[in-house]
């Protein structure tokens, strides 16, 4: 006799376990093709190799979703960029139309395209002083570029051929291409790869925490020394710039006194130099305002952006330029001679039009959020100084950093084969936030600025559970 086969008797499925198991083929898949042929950026090559790659899947607003299904609060914005927090459908909507109608235009020849044309306008509308010229690049990096051969393209105009240095702050990071990475003053960024080149120099950052100065009158006063040291050092007629960031991101988050880069704006004014500011890092609601220079009311000569400028969404960066640098450097070239400095993607239509759409974000209400909820995030930060292992805690707007010591007194910072860098990203994963943990034991902090004052508070007690992590360093 046939035996009757019911549904009761065949195997049970398990969709859950069905889902995680294909989720660890994945992700496995990916780790293994990640391991054998993305090189990544700003890795220990090796290491990474050994330790695998960790797969983001999709954000929301200021959260994370990895591969694995876990939600972390992303207080790094991704690296910097996404300040407007993630998975805005407008957005999407707009890159999605340009791409139908145009996805691509180039700037060369005379062509342009109507985002960004607009976007061109309105920069220039919203930037602080006559920064009316706009020239887009890809990135912050290749900003920084343009403006060195901008620089030395205004000066061989005006017959000043001699003046090619540039001189920027230590513990500044102004891009990791072959010029840039020569500017910038970390050495992970130098170290193998033949820069700084000769005609590019540092002077001490003010960095307040262990400046042997306290005033803030003080660190102005040395940091305008120092400059008008280096260029009586270097020769007046052979220095071109000096360049700066508002807030030393990579450095470590190092706020500086207010009244620092007023100074030194009025520095450069004084010894005939161009004064340029990096605000790739610190524009678009960053610190509060659309640019950090409203703070102190600065005019530089140039302005570099990009990260915030599309959130991330797309890759874009764009450099300002002066009306009275424009101008001289329009009057150098000969009639009929085009600029000779550009990029395929320059003004690319799709960045353009998501950039567009994120600066409507910014200015229907997340630059006001920015400013309220960056005052309480500053004051929330603070109140890690009574955590034993923290010597300084420092925020402008939604910027912030925490510095770890072993003793709070002498600021003593923990010996390096502790790898406290290493296990507090470990341990910050582990509690489900997003940080940026600097090899010289600072935390680096920059969440979207669309954060609300309840994520905050989620932000700070992670954070804190991770630093409870490490109470084993103490001196």
């Amino acid at each position: 006799m046939r035996k009757s086969f019911f549904l009761s008797d065949r195997p049970t499925y398990d969709e859950a376990k069905a889902k995680k198991e294909l989720t660890l083929m994945t992700s496995n898949s990916l780790v293994e093709k990640d391991r054998a042929h993305y090189f990544h950026p700003v890795v220990p090559i090796r290491a990474h190799e050994e330790r695998g790659v960790t797969v983001m899947k999709s954000g929301k607003g200021v959260y994370l979703t990895d591969i694995e299904g876990n939600e972390l609060l992303d207080g790094f914005a991704g690296l910097w960029c996404v300040n407007a927090g993630y998975g805005h459908d407008a957005v999407v909507d707009a890159a999605a139309e340009q791409m139908r109608r145009l996805p691509y235009a180039t700037g060369y020849f005379h062509f342009g395209s109507e985002p960004a044309i607009e976007l061109a306008a309105k920069l220039a509308e919203l930037s602080p002083g006559d920064l009316d010229h706009i020239f887009f690049t890809l990135g912050g990096s290749d900003a920084v570029d343009t403006v060195i051969r901008m620089v030395r393209y205004y000066f061989n105009g005006l017959g000043q051929t001699t003046k090619k240095q540039f001189i920027a702050l230590e513990k500044g990071y102004h891009g990791s291409t072959s010029n840039g990475a020569g500017l910038t003053a970390l050495p992970v960024f130098q170290d193998n790869f033949d820069v700084p080149m000769q005609w590019q120099h540092h002077i001490p950052s003010p960095y307040p925490y262990r400046n042997d100065l306290t005033s803030d009158e003080d660190i102005i006063a040395q940091g305008v020394a120092n400059l008008k040291a280096k260029v009586a050092e270097l020769g007046a007629d052979n220095v071109a710039a000096f360049i700066m960031e508002l807030v030393q991101g990579s450095g470590g988050v190092i706020v500086l006194p207010e009244g620092y880069a007023k100074a030194m704006q009025e520095t450069c004014r004084e010894l005939g130099i161009l004064f340029i500011v990096d605000e790739v890092i610190t524009a678009f609601g960053r610190t509060g305002p659309m640019f950090a220079c409203e703070h102190e009311s600065l005019t530089p000569d140039f302005l570099t952006t990009a990260k915030g400028l599309t959130s991330g969404y797309a890759p874009m960066g764009a450099v300002f330029v002066s009306d009275r640098i424009y101008q001289a450097i329009a009057d150098a070239a000969p009639n009929g001679v085009p600029f000779g400095h550009g990029f395929t993607y320059s003004g690319h239509p799709v960045s353009a039009a998501v950039a567009l759409e994120i600066i409507k974000l910014y200015e229907g209400g997340m630059i006001e959020n920015a400013k309220s909820v960056g005052a309480y995030f500053e004051q929330q930060l603070k109140t890690l100084l009574d955590h034993p292992v923290v010597g300084d805690v420092r925020a402008k707007g939604l910027l912030g950093a925490v510095e770890i010591v072993t003793d709070k007194k002498t600021k003593a910072k923990p010996a390096k084969d502790l790898n406290v860098a290493g296990r507090l990203a470990k341990a910050g994963y582990e509690n489900r936030v997003i940080f940026r943990a600097f090899a010289d034991d600072v935390i680096g902090l920059a969440p979207p600025v669309c954060i609300t004052k309840a994520e905050v508070d989620i932000l700070i007690s992670r954070l804190r559970a991770t630093l409870d992590t490490i109470l084993d360093i103490e001196g």
